[in-house]
């Protein structure tokens, strides 16, 4: 699954993780979580896979695109 830069911000938000957080958690670096929010670059593959796994080992389900775009909702 593709994580859109906006499912990233909104996980964090149900999780009330600061970017800072997410970073440690996932074990990348603050910047790297920052700009990928900000639109300033996309994600490589192996990174895009550490955030999205701490992500769902948190309890948040990452929702595909539909009709509606890509959603977030917490288990």
């Amino acid at each position: 699954m593709e994580l859109a830069p906006e499912q990233c911000r909104a996980a964090r938000g149900l999780l009330n993780w600061t970017q800072e957080h997410l970073a440690e958690r996932a074990g990348i670096s603050r910047s790297t979580v920052r700009d990928f929010e900000r639109h300033r670059h996309v994600l490589h593959r192996g990174t895009e896979s550490m955030l999205v796994q701490t992500l769902q080992e948190a309890g948040i389900m990452l929702l595909p695109p539909g009709e509606h775009g890509p959603g977030v909702r917490i288990r």
